[in-house]
Order: C-alpha cells, then sequence, then structure tokens
C-alpha cells in the first residue's frame, strides 16, 4: 500500500518540474520575442534613415525593394523544401498544384502584392524625407487604418478603450506633425537641403492606408485556407517581384540600364534588404511566442529607441511638444493592444453552453489565431 501511494505522489511532483521548467522556456521566448521586435521595428527605420543620408552614390530604391522580394520568396521556397525532406517531387508537386493548378487562388493575392509593393516603395520615399523619429511615430497611424478597415470589411467590433486609444493615437501624432511643421529643422544631416517634408508625409499617410487595406484584405481571403505562412509568401514574393521589376522599369529604367541594377550597393545597403526580406519571416515566427500587450509594448520601446538613437546618430531635436506628441502615440499604442474585458461567468457559461450546443469548438478563436502561425504541420495561414 506504502509502495502504491507513493508512486501517484511521486508523479505529481514530476509533473510539477515539468511544468515549472515550461512555464520558465515560455517566459524566456517572451523576453526574446520582445527583443527580436523591439531590434526589427526600430533597426529596419534606422538603417534606412541612415543608408538614405550618407554621401556619395545614392542606390536605387526601387531595386532594393525587388531584390528583398527576390531573398524573400527563395528563403521560403528553402524552407518549403525543408519541410519535404528533400523531395524534390513533393515539392515541385505542391507547388505546381497551389500556383498553377489553383490559380483563381493565386490571383486573389495579386491586390495585397501591389499595396504592398507600393508600400514598400513609399517607406523608402517617406524616410527618405522626415527625421526617423518623426516617421516612426507617424507611421503608427497604420494601427488606425487597419482598424478602421477591420470595422468595414471584416465587421469586427472594438472595445470602448481600443476607440479611446485611437482617438489618442489621432491627436498624438497631429501633434508631431504640427510641432514639426511650425519648428525649425529638427535633423542636421548631409542631405537636409535634399529632403521634402511634405512629400515625405504624404508618403507614410498614404503608405499607412495601404498597410492597414492590404493587411485585412489579406486576412479576408485567407479565411478558410490550408496553405502555409511559407507558400502564402511565395505567391505574394511572385506577384511583388514581377510588380516590383514594372515599377523599377517606369521609374529608373534608363538610370538602371546606364548604371546597373546594383550600382550604389554597400554592405549597409545590404543589411537593409536583408532586414526587410527577413525581418517580416521572423517577425511571423516570433509572433507564436508574443502575444498583443508584448507586441504593442514592443512597438512603444522601438519608438523610443528610434527617438534616442536619432539624438545621437541624426542630431535629432526632442522638444518637450514632441515628447508629449510621441508619449500620446506611445500610450494609445500600448492601450489598443489590451485585452478585451472578460465577461461575467454567468455569461461565460452561457456562450460556452451555446458553443456546445451547436458543436462548434471552444477553441476555434485559438486554432483560428494560430493558423496564421508557422507550424511542423501544414494547416497554416500566411499573413
Amino acid at each position: 500500500m506504502a509502495a502504491g501511494n507513493e508512486g501517484p505522489g511521486s508523479g505529481a511532483g514530476e509533473d510539477k518540474a515539468p511544468s515549472r521548467r515550461q512555464n520558465e522556456v515560455n517566459k524566456n521566448l517572451k523576453y526574446a520575442s520582445l527583443a527580436v521586435l523591439v531590434i526589427q521595428n526600430a533597426s529596419l527605420i534606422l538603417s534606412i534613415r541612415y543608408v538614405r543620408t550618407l554621401p556619395g552614390d545614392r542606390f536605387f530604391t526601387t531595386s532594393a525593394v525587388v531584390m528583398a522580394e527576390v531573398l524573400k520568396v527563395l528563403t521560403c521556397l528553402i524552407i518549403i523544401m525543408l519541410q519535404k525532406r528533400g523531395n524534390v517531387r513533393d515539392f515541385v508537386t505542391l507547388l505546381y498544384d497551389s500556383i498553377i493548378i489553383q490559380y483563381r487562388d493565386t490571383l486573389k493575392l495579386a491586390v495585397p502584392s501591389l499595396i504592398y509593393t507600393l508600400q514598400n516603395n513609399l517607406q523608402y520615399v517617406a524616410i527618405s524625407n522626415l527625421p526617423a523619429a518623426t516617421f516612426q511615430v507617424t507611421y503608427q497611424l497604420k494601427i488606425l487604418t487597419t482598424a478602421l478597415f477591420s470595422v468595414m470589411m471584416l465587421r469586427k467590433s472594438l472595445s470602448k478603450v481600443q476607440w479611446v486609444s485611437l482617438l489618442l493615437l489621432f491627436v498624438g501624432v497631429a501633434v508631431v506633425q504640427v510641432q514639426q511643421e511650425g519648428g525649425k529643422p529638427k535633423e542636421t544631416t548631409v542631405s537636409a537641403t535634399s529632403q521634402n517634408y511634405a512629400k515625405g508625409l504624404v508618403a507614410v499617410v498614404v503608405s499607412c492606408l495601404s498597410s492597414g487595406f492590404a493587411g485585412v484584405y489579406f486576412e479576408k481571403i485567407l479565411k478558410g485556407s490550408s496553405a502555409s505562412v511559407w507558400l502564402r509568401n511565395v505567391q505574394l514574393g511572385i506577384f511583388g517581384t514581377a510588380l516590383g521589376l514594372l515599377g523599377m522599369w517606369w521609374n529608373d529604367g534608363p538610370a538602371i540600364a546606364e548604371k546597373g541594377f546594383l550600382f550604389g550597393y554597400t554592405s549597409m545597403v545590404w543589411g537593409v534588404i536583408f532586414n526587410q526580406a527577413f525581418g517580416g519571416l521572423l517577425v511571423a515566427v516570433v509572433v507564436k511566442y508574443a502575444d498583443n500587450i508584448l507586441k504593442g509594448f514592443a512597438t512603444s520601446i522601438s519608438i523610443i529607441v528610434s527617438t534616442v538613437t536619432s539624438v545621437y546618430l541624426f542630431g535629432f531635436h526632442v522638444d518637450l511638444v514632441f515628447t508629449l506628441g510621441a508619449g500620446m502615440v506611445i500610450g494609445a499604442v500600448y492601450m489598443y493592444s489590451l485585452p478585451k474585458a472578460t465577461p461575467s461567468p454567468t455569461s461565460a457559461s452561457l456562450s460556452s453552453a451555446n458553443h456546445n450546443r451547436s458543436g462548434v469548438s471552444s477553441q476555434h478563436g485559438d486554432s483560428e489565431m494560430d493558423a496564421f502561425l508557422p507550424k511542423a504541420a501544414e494547416k497554416e495561414k500566411g499573413s
């Protein structure tokens, strides 16, 4: 009897230890996710700003956008090949079936791909004409546009806190813009004379609008799809590369024909391209371990990092008005990421009963969210 009693007690103790270890691992992964999100958010903007303000030959931003798309497609193809364990036949069959046979499904991605290509080009225009910190703050308007498009196109509901945070976000961005327009030049760089603030502001606003629409449209067409995040990025990348080449020919065709596709490329430029190509894929994987609060917190920290770095790197001047506006944006981003209020126990029980009667799993919401994250099984959705 003693031995029989000892068994279960021992097993319970062993179960607790792995659970504690798993919690510790999850905690470490969350901190790692936070660091990756902050570094990716801040480094891309700062590095683009840096390479666009250096003296010397200027690289063609349209060629950089194309190169980033090509690298993204190649990376996703390699990952798909690894998932197929090097089986070329299965690899080719999957691509042929998903891209050629199901061509209607592939064509649906032409619209978001066009918008994403436009957005990537506009980012270069905006960052080339705006201080990095100002761009980082203003670019958070994409939260507002995404929320509005979600309400209109997906019929999503927002909590009162989220509506207040969107209003606070808009006011904060407006304060920063009024301060920038009314004040003296806030950044001293070698190319300050060639910058056009109005052009940069229009570019970032259009980029925010396109980002919001493309993200919501992409989410809408992915519902019910079983394609993996890597396959979706291949499909997007195919259109993105074609459209990027068309834009490159239209905008810089003669100059690239004369000077070459890689004209002006330095190690720093390649760093920007790799960040743009792999940053989005990396964040898609990292988000698996990060919740909305953590993502909002990471965005807030990245704004602070961009501002502080701009002071030392670009001579950016921070005054009280900019601090107030940026602070409102940071607070709004964090407020928007807060979870909605949990329902009362009674309403939760009724909701659970209704779900069970209709045969819908209570974990449907989690599985729908997980569908956007890369898993070992091939039942993922891309973003």
